[in-house]
Protein backbone atom coordinates (compact mmCIF):
# COMPACT_ATOMS: atom_id res chain seq x y z
CA UNK A 1 0.00 0.00 0.00
CA UNK A 2 1.37 3.30 -0.86
CA UNK A 3 1.96 5.85 1.19
CA UNK A 4 -0.71 8.37 -0.83
CA UNK A 5 -3.66 5.75 0.43
CA UNK A 6 -2.38 5.04 3.91
CA UNK A 7 -2.73 8.95 4.23
CA UNK A 8 -6.14 8.68 2.59
CA UNK A 9 -7.05 5.94 4.24
CA UNK A 10 -6.62 8.23 8.05
CA UNK A 11 -8.11 11.07 6.63
CA UNK A 12 -11.28 9.04 5.39
CA UNK A 13 -11.74 7.58 8.84
CA UNK A 14 -11.05 11.17 10.44
CA UNK A 15 -13.97 13.13 8.50
CA UNK A 16 -16.15 10.24 8.57
CA UNK A 17 -16.09 9.82 12.49
CA UNK A 18 -16.78 13.47 12.85
CA UNK A 19 -19.53 13.45 10.08
CA UNK A 20 -21.48 10.43 10.65
CA UNK A 21 -23.94 11.88 13.25
CA UNK A 22 -24.81 15.06 11.31
CA UNK A 23 -27.43 13.54 9.16
CA UNK A 24 -29.09 11.02 7.00
CA UNK A 25 -26.53 8.51 5.36
CA UNK A 26 -26.38 8.79 1.62
CA UNK A 27 -26.04 4.98 1.47
CA UNK A 28 -28.22 2.67 2.93
CA UNK A 29 -25.29 -0.02 3.25
CA UNK A 30 -22.19 -0.47 1.51
CA UNK A 31 -21.26 -3.58 0.34
CA UNK A 32 -18.53 -5.32 -1.91
CA UNK A 33 -18.47 -8.21 -4.89
CA UNK A 34 -17.21 -11.21 -2.97
CA UNK A 35 -17.71 -14.79 -2.31
CA UNK A 36 -19.73 -15.45 0.86
CA UNK A 37 -16.46 -17.34 2.39
CA UNK A 38 -15.15 -14.02 2.69
CA UNK A 39 -17.85 -12.49 4.75
CA UNK A 40 -16.36 -12.44 8.65
CA UNK A 41 -13.04 -10.65 6.62
CA UNK A 42 -14.49 -8.26 5.24
CA UNK A 43 -17.11 -7.36 7.82
CA UNK A 44 -14.32 -6.92 9.81
CA UNK A 45 -12.76 -4.45 7.50
CA UNK A 46 -16.21 -2.27 7.18
CA UNK A 47 -18.54 -4.59 4.69
CA UNK A 48 -22.06 -4.17 5.52
CA UNK A 49 -22.76 -6.88 2.73
CA UNK A 50 -22.05 -8.92 0.44
CA UNK A 51 -22.94 -9.32 -3.59
CA UNK A 52 -22.26 -12.62 -4.88
CA UNK A 53 -22.82 -14.72 -8.20
CA UNK A 54 -26.22 -15.71 -9.87
CA UNK A 55 -24.52 -18.10 -12.06
CA UNK A 56 -22.11 -19.65 -9.24
CA UNK A 57 -23.85 -18.55 -6.01
CA UNK A 58 -27.88 -19.21 -7.01
CA UNK A 59 -27.13 -21.64 -9.66
CA UNK A 60 -30.59 -21.51 -11.13
CA UNK A 61 -30.08 -24.35 -13.79
CA UNK A 62 -29.46 -26.92 -10.66
CA UNK A 63 -32.09 -28.71 -8.53
CA UNK A 64 -33.14 -27.21 -4.85
CA UNK A 65 -30.79 -29.68 -3.37
CA UNK A 66 -27.76 -28.53 -4.54
CA UNK A 67 -28.96 -25.08 -3.61
CA UNK A 68 -29.75 -25.90 0.11
CA UNK A 69 -26.19 -26.33 0.42
CA UNK A 70 -25.23 -22.96 -0.80
CA UNK A 71 -28.42 -21.48 1.15
CA UNK A 72 -26.60 -23.21 4.57
CA UNK A 73 -23.62 -21.49 3.61
CA UNK A 74 -25.24 -17.92 3.50
CA UNK A 75 -27.47 -18.11 6.84
CA UNK A 76 -24.22 -19.40 8.44
CA UNK A 77 -22.68 -15.91 7.46
CA UNK A 78 -22.13 -12.85 9.40
CA UNK A 79 -23.03 -10.92 6.26
CA UNK A 80 -26.07 -10.65 4.27
CA UNK A 81 -26.12 -11.33 0.66
CA UNK A 82 -28.17 -8.13 -0.76
CA UNK A 83 -26.92 -9.02 -4.37
CA UNK A 84 -25.83 -11.11 -6.93
CA UNK A 85 -24.46 -10.21 -10.70
CA UNK A 86 -23.43 -12.57 -12.96
CA UNK A 87 -27.00 -13.15 -13.99
CA UNK A 88 -26.94 -14.64 -17.32
CA UNK A 89 -23.52 -16.29 -18.31
CA UNK A 90 -24.80 -19.26 -19.56
CA UNK A 91 -24.60 -19.19 -23.62
CA UNK A 92 -28.12 -20.52 -23.97
CA UNK A 93 -29.31 -17.19 -22.23
CA UNK A 94 -29.48 -14.98 -25.09
CA UNK A 95 -31.15 -11.14 -25.02
CA UNK A 96 -31.31 -9.52 -28.35
CA UNK A 97 -30.65 -10.89 -31.69
CA UNK A 98 -32.46 -13.69 -34.10
CA UNK A 99 -31.28 -16.32 -31.70
CA UNK A 100 -33.39 -14.52 -28.26
CA UNK A 101 -34.81 -17.08 -26.20
CA UNK A 102 -37.05 -14.97 -23.64
CA UNK A 103 -38.67 -17.77 -22.07
CA UNK A 104 -35.98 -19.30 -21.20
CA UNK A 105 -34.29 -16.00 -19.78
CA UNK A 106 -37.51 -15.91 -17.62
CA UNK A 107 -38.00 -18.92 -16.11
CA UNK A 108 -33.90 -18.96 -15.29
CA UNK A 109 -34.56 -15.53 -13.94
CA UNK A 110 -37.56 -16.50 -11.92
CA UNK A 111 -35.58 -18.83 -10.11
CA UNK A 112 -32.64 -16.80 -9.37
CA UNK A 113 -35.39 -14.34 -7.63
CA UNK A 114 -36.99 -16.87 -5.36
CA UNK A 115 -33.77 -18.50 -4.61
CA UNK A 116 -31.91 -14.40 -3.54
CA UNK A 117 -35.26 -13.82 -2.27
CA UNK A 118 -35.22 -16.88 0.06
CA UNK A 119 -31.48 -15.64 1.14
CA UNK A 120 -33.10 -12.23 2.17
CA UNK A 121 -31.56 -10.80 -1.26
CA UNK A 122 -32.85 -7.48 -2.76
CA UNK A 123 -31.25 -7.10 -6.28
CA UNK A 124 -29.70 -8.63 -9.12
CA UNK A 125 -27.31 -7.02 -11.40
CA UNK A 126 -28.39 -7.15 -14.97
CA UNK A 127 -25.06 -6.60 -16.74
CA UNK A 128 -24.75 -9.75 -18.37
CA UNK A 129 -22.86 -8.67 -21.93
CA UNK A 130 -22.46 -11.46 -23.59
CA UNK A 131 -26.51 -12.14 -22.88
CA UNK A 132 -27.57 -9.20 -24.79
CA UNK A 133 -24.64 -8.10 -27.05
CA UNK A 134 -25.93 -7.09 -31.02
CA UNK A 135 -25.07 -9.50 -33.01
CA UNK A 136 -24.04 -8.85 -36.90
CA UNK A 137 -26.56 -7.94 -38.79
CA UNK A 138 -29.07 -6.63 -36.07
CA UNK A 139 -29.36 -2.95 -35.72
CA UNK A 140 -29.66 -1.20 -32.33
CA UNK A 141 -33.50 -0.49 -32.67
CA UNK A 142 -34.00 -4.47 -33.42
CA UNK A 143 -32.57 -4.86 -29.75
CA UNK A 144 -33.76 -1.98 -27.92
CA UNK A 145 -37.42 -3.55 -28.96
CA UNK A 146 -36.51 -6.54 -27.72
CA UNK A 147 -34.91 -5.70 -24.33
CA UNK A 148 -37.31 -3.48 -23.32
CA UNK A 149 -39.84 -6.68 -24.24
CA UNK A 150 -37.93 -8.58 -22.10
CA UNK A 151 -37.83 -6.46 -19.32
CA UNK A 152 -41.52 -5.78 -18.91
CA UNK A 153 -41.80 -9.29 -18.76
CA UNK A 154 -39.28 -9.70 -16.06
CA UNK A 155 -40.94 -6.72 -13.98
CA UNK A 156 -43.90 -8.53 -12.46
CA UNK A 157 -41.83 -11.32 -11.72
CA UNK A 158 -39.06 -9.49 -9.65
CA UNK A 159 -41.53 -7.53 -8.17
CA UNK A 160 -43.56 -10.85 -6.83
CA UNK A 161 -40.47 -11.36 -5.40
CA UNK A 162 -39.18 -7.98 -4.15
CA UNK A 163 -36.15 -8.10 -6.35
CA UNK A 164 -34.75 -5.03 -7.92
CA UNK A 165 -33.15 -5.80 -11.79
CA UNK A 166 -30.48 -3.05 -11.42
CA UNK A 167 -29.82 -2.16 -15.54
CA UNK A 168 -25.98 -1.72 -15.55
CA UNK A 169 -24.36 0.25 -18.60
CA UNK A 170 -20.87 -1.04 -19.69
CA UNK A 171 -17.99 0.32 -21.35
CA UNK A 172 -17.58 -0.93 -24.81
CA UNK A 173 -14.94 -2.63 -24.82
CA UNK A 174 -16.99 -5.29 -22.78
CA UNK A 175 -19.98 -4.85 -24.80
CA UNK A 176 -21.41 -3.43 -27.54
CA UNK A 177 -24.67 -2.60 -25.95
CA UNK A 178 -26.28 -0.26 -23.21
CA UNK A 179 -23.16 1.46 -22.67
CA UNK A 180 -23.84 4.86 -21.41
CA UNK A 181 -25.93 6.02 -18.66
CA UNK A 182 -28.43 7.76 -21.27
CA UNK A 183 -28.54 4.32 -23.30
CA UNK A 184 -29.52 2.34 -20.11
CA UNK A 185 -32.36 4.70 -19.49
CA UNK A 186 -33.97 4.42 -23.04
CA UNK A 187 -34.28 0.84 -21.75
CA UNK A 188 -35.57 1.26 -18.36
CA UNK A 189 -37.73 4.62 -19.20
CA UNK A 190 -40.56 2.91 -20.95
CA UNK A 191 -40.68 -0.30 -18.69
CA UNK A 192 -42.19 2.24 -16.09
CA UNK A 193 -41.69 -0.32 -13.21
CA UNK A 194 -40.18 -0.18 -10.08
CA UNK A 195 -38.66 -2.80 -10.32
CA UNK A 196 -37.02 -2.39 -12.88
CA UNK A 197 -33.98 0.34 -12.34
CA UNK A 198 -30.89 1.77 -13.55
CA UNK A 199 -27.75 0.39 -11.70
CA UNK A 200 -25.33 3.54 -12.00
CA UNK A 201 -21.99 1.59 -12.11
CA UNK A 202 -19.38 5.01 -11.59
CA UNK A 203 -16.60 2.94 -13.27
CA UNK A 204 -18.07 2.63 -16.60
CA UNK A 205 -19.74 5.51 -16.75
CA UNK A 206 -16.65 7.76 -16.18
CA UNK A 207 -14.72 5.60 -18.80
CA UNK A 208 -17.26 5.94 -21.53
CA UNK A 209 -17.54 9.75 -20.29
CA UNK A 210 -20.74 9.75 -18.26
CA UNK A 211 -20.88 13.09 -16.56
CA UNK A 212 -22.34 13.95 -13.24
CA UNK A 213 -25.24 16.10 -15.61
CA UNK A 214 -25.76 12.98 -17.04
CA UNK A 215 -26.25 11.15 -13.97
CA UNK A 216 -28.66 14.05 -12.85
CA UNK A 217 -30.91 13.32 -15.58
CA UNK A 218 -30.93 9.76 -15.22
CA UNK A 219 -31.42 10.24 -11.70
CA UNK A 220 -35.35 8.73 -11.53
CA UNK A 221 -34.29 5.84 -12.78
CA UNK A 222 -31.44 5.31 -10.65
CA UNK A 223 -31.87 2.57 -7.94
CA UNK A 224 -28.35 0.76 -7.05
CA UNK A 225 -24.94 2.35 -7.82
CA UNK A 226 -21.39 0.36 -8.09
CA UNK A 227 -18.19 2.11 -7.22
CA UNK A 228 -14.57 1.31 -8.82
CA UNK A 229 -11.40 3.72 -9.87
CA UNK A 230 -11.44 4.51 -13.85
CA UNK A 231 -7.84 4.12 -14.80
CA UNK A 232 -7.07 0.44 -13.37
CA UNK A 233 -10.66 -0.48 -11.91
CA UNK A 234 -9.07 -0.34 -8.52
CA UNK A 235 -10.77 -0.13 -5.10
CA UNK A 236 -12.01 3.67 -3.89
CA UNK A 237 -8.68 4.84 -2.33
CA UNK A 238 -5.88 2.86 -4.03
CA UNK A 239 -5.49 5.93 -6.78
CA UNK A 240 -7.47 8.58 -4.84
CA UNK A 241 -10.29 9.10 -7.11
CA UNK A 242 -12.69 11.88 -6.21
CA UNK A 243 -16.68 10.42 -6.66
CA UNK A 244 -17.94 13.67 -4.89
CA UNK A 245 -19.21 14.88 -8.10
CA UNK A 246 -21.14 12.01 -8.39
CA UNK A 247 -22.18 11.51 -4.81
CA UNK A 248 -23.05 14.79 -4.66
CA UNK A 249 -26.24 14.31 -7.46
CA UNK A 250 -26.78 11.49 -5.56
CA UNK A 251 -27.57 13.33 -2.41
CA UNK A 252 -29.26 16.44 -3.58
CA UNK A 253 -31.72 13.85 -5.45
CA UNK A 254 -32.60 12.53 -2.42
CA UNK A 255 -30.89 8.59 -3.62
CA UNK A 256 -30.41 6.61 -0.29
CA UNK A 257 -30.15 2.86 -1.56
CA UNK A 258 -27.01 0.45 -1.60
CA UNK A 259 -23.72 0.84 -2.83
CA UNK A 260 -21.43 -1.75 -4.18
CA UNK A 261 -17.33 -1.87 -4.39
CA UNK A 262 -15.72 -3.76 -6.71
CA UNK A 263 -12.49 -4.64 -6.56
CA UNK A 264 -10.11 -6.58 -4.41
CA UNK A 265 -6.70 -5.46 -2.61
CA UNK A 266 -4.98 -5.60 0.78
CA UNK A 267 -6.71 -5.67 4.36
CA UNK A 268 -5.48 -2.18 4.73
CA UNK A 269 -6.99 -1.89 1.59
CA UNK A 270 -10.03 -2.88 1.54
CA UNK A 271 -10.49 -1.12 5.07
CA UNK A 272 -9.48 2.32 3.44
CA UNK A 273 -12.02 1.67 0.46
CA UNK A 274 -14.83 1.62 2.87
CA UNK A 275 -13.26 4.44 5.45
CA UNK A 276 -13.38 6.62 1.46
CA UNK A 277 -16.36 5.86 0.53
CA UNK A 278 -18.50 6.62 3.46
CA UNK A 279 -15.72 9.86 4.17
CA UNK A 280 -16.64 10.84 0.30
CA UNK A 281 -20.73 10.00 0.88
CA UNK A 282 -20.81 12.29 3.63
CA UNK A 283 -18.92 15.32 2.34
CA UNK A 284 -21.56 15.04 -0.31
CA UNK A 285 -24.43 14.78 1.80
CA UNK A 286 -22.90 17.78 3.78
CA UNK A 287 -22.43 19.47 -0.10
CA UNK A 288 -26.05 19.00 -0.63
CA UNK A 289 -27.72 20.40 2.23
CA UNK A 290 -25.07 23.93 1.79
CA UNK A 291 -26.82 24.08 -1.63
Amino acid sequence: MNRRAMLAGATASLVFSRVAAAGPRLFRAIGITAKIERAAELEALGAEFIVESVADFLVPFADEAQFAIHRARARAAPLRIRGCNSFLRDPSLVCVGPAADHERVLAYAETAFARLRSLGGEYIVFGSNTARRIPEGWTKAQADEQFVALLKAMAPRAQHHRILVGVEMQRSQECNYLNTIDEVVNVVAPVNHPSIRVLADLYHMRVMGDTPEKLAAALPWVGLVEMAERERRTLPGIDGDDFRPFLEVLARGGFRGLVDIEGDGTAAELRNAFATVKAQAADAMRAAHRG
